[in-house]
């Protein structure tokens, strides 16, 4: 062992002497045949300007400690709910942003970088500060939009996210953990990514240019410097970056902010129906010559689907000439539009290919109905439950009915669940169920009683 690390030394030093005579003269070309290296720092140098540095301080609400018999319906029936005393605590985050319209100060990010921000800073590039005032947010598709003095600010260029291809080179901007304006290069990984339950609204382009913390509302752009997408989350099961990040991409943050700009939210218009992705099985029972599109198991009455004569078992595959894969890619180009905007349908029905022009509106669910509560409880119906009729004398939200394929079927809520708390809040009413999903929009913990058992399911 000793010899071992004495001809390591030794080697060391070899090295050490012979290295400065090597390569004292030597120098990393500038050219190779004449021609110049290639180097992304032209690009970057017009393109960082744009992306903004974004720090945040705020307060949360929160209880005092934990309770043992919290959600403990034994306990809460002869006791009473245990009391906690809430209090505020300080915090504060980082992010990063892009500057979309110089002439007005526009500043788009992410909304879970403005969530619970009182006070909102943005640096730029050059050093300097504002504080920014917010214009809008759309939780649904975590998207914002804050506005800062338009001072001499430069915006960047917007690119076509429709035309990006698997293997394209892209460059992600940001803020990677407080440190400042960092640039990573990688490719796109995949298109389209849904199903991840990152947002309620999913249509992720996928990179394994290093994402962190910090990172979120930044730039992922082109070769060319345009914006392609907002870099939102990563997949790190272990804590750090994995090469498997996420951006909204553009096309889709223009349509939202533009309407964030107008309304100071989003107003998106429905259809009004339930889709299930087309399987095999399905286009054969159906009679369909296709293997991609968005079934319609169910057509909302009283909603412009109904009111345009679209039928359960037409088969959805294009709206204004987009292609329709399935369930969530219909659900996601449905959801930029407003109310009142007029779009095209392609639906195949017994075989046959039809086009038809349908005014997408508004739809009030009714009380009761998951989605009025929230997008993460679509396609349930809950009911509040008689006490003196309540099974078992528990307390609760009774999930009435589910629609099959939903948001709510997916995340495992079934007909007859008894929600007995969400997010840690004990359950009496629909009143109840609203007021705890608003004190925690990012997630919901649902504590389940179905017969004889109890789970926990996690809607994100």
């Amino acid at each position: 062992m000793r010899r071992v690390r004495f001809l390591s030394m030794l080697l060391c030093c070899v090295l050490g002497a012979t290295l400065p005579s090597t390569f004292a003269n030597a120098a990393i070309p500038l050219a190779v045949d004449g021609e110049p290296l290639p180097s992304l720092a032209p690009m970057l140098e017009r393109v960082l300007p744009s992306v903004v540095n974004i720090y945040t301080e705020g307060r949360v609400r929160q209880s005092q400690g934990q309770s043992p018999f919290q959600s403990d319906p034994f306990f809460e029936k002869f006791f009473g709910a245990p009391q906690t005393q809430p209090r505020e605590r300080r915090v504060s985050a980082l992010g990063s942003g892009v500057i979309i319209n110089a002439d007005k100060g526009y500043v788009i990010t992410n909304s879970h970088v403005i969530e619970d921000a009182e006070q909102i800073s943005v640096r730029l590039h050059d050093g300097r500060s504002f504080d920014a005032k917010r214009v809008g947010v759309d939780e649904a598709a975590d998207i914002a939009v804050i506005q800062i003095p338009p001072d001499q600010l430069q915006a960047i260029q917007m690119g076509d996210s429709d035309t990006l291809r698997v293997g394209d080179f892209v460059v992600a901007i940001g803020n990677p953990f407080g440190l400042g304006q960092t640039a990573t290069s990688g490719i796109v990984s995949a298109l389209g990514r849904t199903g991840l339950r990152i947002e309620d609204y999913e249509d992720f382009i996928q990179t394994d240019a290093s994402i962190n913390q910090g990172n979120s509302g930044g730039a992922l752009v082109n070769l060319r410097g345009e914006l392609v997408g907002v870099n939102t989350a990563i997949l790190a099961p272990g804590g750090g970056n994995i090469g498997i990040g996420f951006a909204i991409p553009v096309n889709m943050v223009g349509l939202l902010t533009r309407q964030i700009i107008d309304y100071g939210e989003v107003r998106r218009g429905r259809l009004g129906v339930i889709v299930q992705n087309l399987t095999a099985e399905l286009a054969e029972a159906l009679d369909i010559d296709a293997t991609k599109g968005a079934v319609i198991s169910q057509v909302m009455p009283d909603s412009a689907a109904a009111d345009a004569g679209l039928r359960e078992g037409d088969v959805i595959v294009a709206v204004d000439e987009r292609k329709i894969a399935g369930a969530s890619a219909l659900r996601n180009v449905i959801g930029l539009f407003r109310a009142d905007d007029e779009i095209e349908i392609s639906y195949l029905r017994d075989g046959e290919r039809y086009r038809k022009r349908i005014r997408i509106r508004s739809i009030e669910p009714p009380a009761g109905q998951g989605l009025q509560i929230s997008e993460r409880l679509e396609g349930a119906r809950l009911s509040d439950i008689d006490g003196d009729n309540s099974p078992q004398g528990k307390r609760g939200v009774r999930v009435v009915e589910v629609a099959q394929d939903s948001p709510a079927w997916q995340a495992g809520l079934r007909e007859g669940d008894l929600i007995i708390s969400v997010n840690k809040q004990p359950i009496y009413s629909l009143e109840d169920v609203q007021r705890a999903v608003k004190k925690q929009a990012s997630m919901l913990l649902l504590n389940i009683h179905r017969g004889d058992s109890a789970l926990f399911i996690v809607i994100r």
